[in-house]
């Protein structure tokens, strides 16, 4: 009889398991309802998303709708939320005749994204939904999805003071100091050109024009000082998070494009 119990259990278990597996799998993580991509493009970034998301082991997932009623923010928490993702994941809704993209955050996706981090993300992708490059946009998404995913499970997120900085190479350093130097050196050729009419004078008085003005009084009169000093506000770093239509805390932001 125990054995019976047993066994039942286990299978249950796993019949349970198998099912969050399933439904897991079953998501659809790129939906392009503006039809933005073409069917090649949307198969390679629904790959990239599924391999990301199965990799960290949350959800990454890009939606793009247009016409929607409320705003970019409710629509892409409440996709998130409605849609059978995992409690934890990011992601990027972009209404394209609407030029909005918002980013929204749940579970562990908000601890990743931080405020200071979402800017430099969005730093990053948006550029391309400026030029319509959509393909080229949502695989930057994902791939800093999953540098920022990584970055957090160091025990260090991107945020304040710990942002990505970009790389440049070597032999582009001593090119630009040259050519920021050419530039300064005509600019000041140019104004010294400007200048001819202009000779130096030993005094000050040689610059007044004889005649022009008679100064009868002069006196300097100080009145008084005033200084204050207020402290400079601190940014603390972290994310801000506020209530969904579900209940569930979201983080994230967004913006125009």
């Amino acid at each position: 009889m125990k054995k019976r119990i047993l066994s039942a259990f286990f299978a249950a278990v796993i019949f349970a398991v198998c099912s969050v597996c399933a439904a897991a799998a079953d998501v659809e993580r790129l939906c392009d309802f503006d039809g933005v991509l073409t069917d090649s493009e949307a198969a390679d970034i629904s790959a990239k998303l599924d391999s990301v998301s199965d990799e960290l082991g949350l959800d990454i997932v890009v939606v793009t709708d247009s016409g929607i009623d409320g705003s970019p923010e409710a629509y892409a928490d409440d996709f998130y939320d409605y849609n059978g993702y995992r409690g934890d994941g990011i992601l990027l809704f972009v209404d394209v005749s609407g030029r909005d993209w918002h980013i929204s955050t749940r579970g562990y996706g908000i601890t990743a994204v931080t405020d200071a981090g979402l800017e430099y993300m969005s730093g990053q992708f948006k550029p391309y939904l400026s030029n319509g490059d959509y393909y080229k946009a949502f695989g930057t998404f994902a791939d800093l999805c999953a540098d920022f995913v990584k970055q957090a499970r160091s025990g260090r997120p991107y945020d304040v003071g710990n942002l990505p900085k970009g790389s440049v190479p070597p032999v582009l350093i001593p090119i630009a100091i040259g050519v920021g130097a050419l530039i300064a050196l005509i600019i000041c050729l140019v104004w010294r050109g400007q200048l001819k009419s202009v000779r130096a004078r030993p005094s000050a008085v040689d610059y007044v024009r004889s005649g022009s003005f008679n100064v009868t009084r002069r006196r300097d009169i100080f009145l008084y000082s005033k200084l204050e000093r207020r402290e400079k506000p601190k940014d603390n770093g972290g994310s801000s998070t506020h209530t969904s239509s579900s209940g569930s805390e979201h983080g994230g932001g967004g913006g125009k494009f």
